[in-house]
């Protein structure tokens, strides 16, 4: 299996994100031919679940029938822990990547040498789509390390020919006086933290208008068109959508295009696209709105063969490429939240705080947005006699450490969180209201 096309001149168009729907559907299908094969014949979970569910690699004729497989889900992952799903010798693996999983332990992906080839330029290729040339300064102020936001972001504006600013996340006043001092013209982070940064600006005096940005590549949280129209309006700039997930690749899945900012462009010549019903799982057309999933065309390390994302979307016709686009992420078909692009699960904080000895397992999750970041509190129980102070602080000391974000812990007394006659209502999301 080759992977072609991924080293054109920087700026240049390739040839496939131009090509003809037959052009695309027969790529497509010798690809995901070489993917199921590859997944089969060396994962373990990949034979049995094949084997169980009746198919075979072989039976993949049409790009229909991929339907007939059965689904990845992170619960797959959590079983596979950490290194039972990598469909090659653990030496070729040449980087892991993590994000946070339903459980303390982390969603691990792997990457060969030619993985990362591919994934840096996929990422030149959505920063070039977003309007980046060679020569332009990206400031990056995603977080660098096992999520995959920074060095995603970081590899593939390099391949473009652009000169990269490593800021990371954090340090807003920091991040401010680097722009003010460097003028880049792109910057890569998540929408709200973008705001974060324009609130300094102003703090310090400085209208953000005036900045040297140009191009603001947006992604590793869910956001909506107003908050698009609030980005472009304080900073003058143009606010662009990047889509992706670490099991998947990272950042670079999809990409919205400067030319018609109409929604991400998925690069369908690596990822396969599919809608399906949430409940069912059968596959719907395009144009209805569903759960997204997504099969891996390409990937050596850690083949995905139909990974349910989870977000709920639909797939729309293509416009500014040859490859459809999907529509803002509406929502979530399970329970996870993304809390300043980590994804957060109330069995995460149901487990922290089962290890902290005088809390009892009574609480819920309060979602806030204080100056356009979301907040997340914990509203718990202590059991009788506990000090309230000592174990509010060591529930927050954990969830840090090990789901990687900062709370609020707020300990009620005994009886304190209302109980609920059916299903517990585990999350109170205010954002929405």
């Amino acid at each position: 299996m080759q992977v072609l096309g991924m080293h054109r001149a920087p700026g240049e168009l390739e040839p496939i994100e131009r090509a003809s729907t037959a052009e695309l559907r027969a790529l497509q299908l010798e690809r995901l031919q070489w993917s199921l094969r590859h997944a089969y014949e060396n994962v373990a979970h990949y034979r049995r679940s094949f084997d169980a569910a009746g198919v075979h690699p072989g039976d993949l004729r049409l790009l229909e029938d991929l339907a007939r497989f059965p689904f990845l889900t992170k619960q797959d992952f959590r079983a596979s822990y950490p290194f039972g799903l990598f469909a090659v010798p653990r030496e070729r693996v040449v980087r892991i990547h993590a994000s946070s999983g339903t459980t303390g332990k982390p969603t691990v992906v792997g990457y060969t040498a030619r993985d990362i080839d591919t994934w840096t330029g996929l990422v030149a290729r959505s920063i070039r789509a977003a309007g980046g040339r060679p020569g332009d300064m990206v400031h990056v102020a995603y977080g660098y390390g096992l999520f995959t936001g920074g060095l995603g972001a970081h590899y593939g504006a390099e391949r473009l020919g652009c000169t990269v600013i490593p800021v990371s996340g954090g340090a807003t006043e920091r991040q401010v006086q680097l722009i003010r001092d460097f003028e880049p013209r792109i910057i890569m982070v998540t929408p709200s933290y973008m705001l974060a940064i324009a609130d300094e600006f102003e703090k310090q005096g400085v209208d953000p208008r005036e900045c040297s940005l140009e191009i603001g590549i947006f992604g590793a949280e869910p956001w909506t068109e107003s908050m698009r129209a609030a980005i472009e309006q304080r900073l003058d700039l143009s606010a662009l959508d990047i889509y992706g997930l670490s099991e998947v690749m990272g950042p670079g899945v999809a990409q919205e295009c400067a030319e018609s900012k109409d929604g991400p462009c998925v690069w369908e010549d690596h990822f396969y696209p599919e809608i399906i019903d949430p409940v069912s799982g059968a596959v719907l057309p395009d144009g209805e709105e569903g759960e997204l999933v997504f099969t891996c065309l390409t990937k050596e390390a850690l083949p995905v063969i139909r990974y349910r994302t989870r977000d709920l979307t639909r797939l729309l016709p293509p416009t500014a490429r040859s490859m459809r686009r999907i529509a803002k992420i509406t929502g979530r078909s399970d329970d996870m939240l993304i809390i300043r692009g980590v994804n957060v699960f109330p069995t995460q904080i149901e487990e922290a705080i089962l290890r902290c000895a005088g809390l009892a397992p009574h609480f819920y999750l309060e979602v806030t947005r204080d100056r356009n970041l979301d907040e997340l509190a914990i509203h718990v129980e202590s059991q009788a006699g506990a000090d309230a102070a000592g174990v509010a602080h060591e529930l927050a000391h954990y969830v840090k450490n090990y789901i990687g974000i900062s709370v609020r812990v707020n300990v009620l007394p005994p009886g304190g969180v209302e109980r609920s006659q059916g299903k517990a209502k585990r999350i109170v999301d205010r954002r929405k209201l």
